[in-house]
């Protein structure tokens, strides 16, 4: 099987925090991840679909992409970020997967220097970082912060930690003050996936 179609087949899935909530519910919240494979057509390639929401308002996601996958440099798998024009169209597509035909490339909006880059294995786990540079930037109380991303996703389990540090100063604005978030996965959602998925993966 073709190294890219074991990392879709890893990354997509259902992820919650639930134990790492309920263990310390004053510093976590209970939350939901979300990956699914989107339909080739959206790309002409292979692309996902991403959704985060606190477990007690699914309906309404607090973090919506969409991703591009090619391949990169030293056998990396690369996970481009798009913005939706209209999210609110598409929240709740974990649950409604016809949602995801609402999503239309020319309708979809680049983020710029905010790919994420991964490394790893199947049998290991993949660990990912936001390409180089400080070129992802997210503004945050009216100021630019660039972020650094780190996410560690395996068979079993997703961790993960945003930051965003000022641009001129390196210093920390915003961010997880309380380590990793870490999920178990609830399921895989993208065992049906096969070779010809991948048909259009550029590098």
């Amino acid at each position: 099987m073709h190294e890219s179609l074991l990392f879709a087949r890893t990354l997509c899935g259902h992820y919650s925090n639930r134990d790492q909530a309920q263990a310390d519910p004053s510093k976590f919240a209970h939350i939901n991840i979300f990956f699914l494979p989107l339909p080739w057509e959206v790309f002409q390639g292979p692309g996902f679909y991403s959704e985060q929401s606190y477990d007690h308002d699914p309906w309404r996601p607090y973090r919506q992409g969409v991703h591009r996958l090619r391949e990169g440099q030293a056998g990396a798998h690369v996970v481009e970020n798009f913005g939706l024009s209209n999210p609110e169209r598409v929240a709740g597509a974990p649950q409604h997967r016809s949602l995801l035909n609402e999503i239309k490339s020319d309708r979809l909006q680049p983020r710029c220097g905010c790919s994420m880059h991964f490394k790893g294995d199947a049998q290991r786990g993949y660990e990912g970082s936001v390409e180089p540079g400080k070129g992802c930037l997210v503004p945050r109380d009216g100021k630019p912060t660039y972020l650094v991303s780190e996410v560690f996703v395996d068979q079993t389990s997703w961790s993960s930690r945003d930051r965003g540090f000022d641009p001129d100063t390196d210093q920390l604005v915003w961010g997880s003050e309380h380590g990793l978030l870490k999920f178990e996965r609830l399921a895989f959602l993208a065992d049906h996936l096969q070779d010809d998925w991948l048909v259009g993966l550029s590098d």
